[in-house]
């Protein structure tokens, strides 16, 4: 594994992300036309998005100002007609959703709604929570949600999981002073 650091977003310097091989092999950076390994390929650059996006803790991915789409190492880049190829299969495929109509700015959906209402279900029920009311900044940046693949979650995203969770009466929502403090009670 090849280990860089990189910023995106003009951020500073994040931790180490440890980058999957494929990612210094030259093709990997010029979409295929053979329909089969163009969808192995796509399907490696949503995992590539998620992971390095959840591991850096960011939601949203500005076209023109990502790193990932260039290797220096290698000398290779992606063209913008394959960088939207790709944001656009992200996008069909329930990882991310357009900020703009422009398509200039993805906001990346660490997990899709249903699997994150499953981990925050199971956090509750591991973490003594169950009965118990939390505010929606305890579940995205508490302590107690420490490690948990929600913590650090854009709020939107944390309130999506939580809807199907009250449509299935397994929480309920409580409105508070601030969106910070909307509580919800899990059962």
């Amino acid at each position: 594994m090849q280990k860089m650091q990189i910023a995106v977003n003009s951020a500073p310097a994040m931790a180490d992300f440890e980058f999957p091989e494929y990612y210094s092999f030259p093709p990997f950076f010029t979409l295929q036309p053979v329909s089969a390994t163009r969808q192995k390929q796509l399907a490696l650059w949503r995992d590539l998005i998620l992971k390095y996006h959840t591991t850096q803790k960011q939601n949203t991915l500005v076209l023109h100002e990502c790193k990932l789409w260039k290797n220096e190492e290698i000398g290779r880049e992606l063209v913008r007609e394959n960088i939207r190829v790709i944001c656009d299969d992200f996008v069909e495929n329930g990882n991310g959703e357009w900020e703009d109509e422009g398509k200039t700015r993805l906001r990346i959906l660490w997990k899709k709604p249903e699997e994150l209402a499953g981990d925050l279900l199971a956090w509750a029920t591991r973490s003594g929570f169950i009965g118990q009311v939390c505010t929606l900044y305890e579940l995205s940046s508490g302590e107690d949600s420490e490690g948990a693949s929600f913590q650090g979650a854009d709020e939107e995203l944390i309130r999506r999981a939580l809807a199907i969770l009250e449509d299935r009466g397994q929480v309920a929502i409580f409105k508070g002073d601030t969106s910070e403090e909307d509580g919800v009670k899990f059962f």
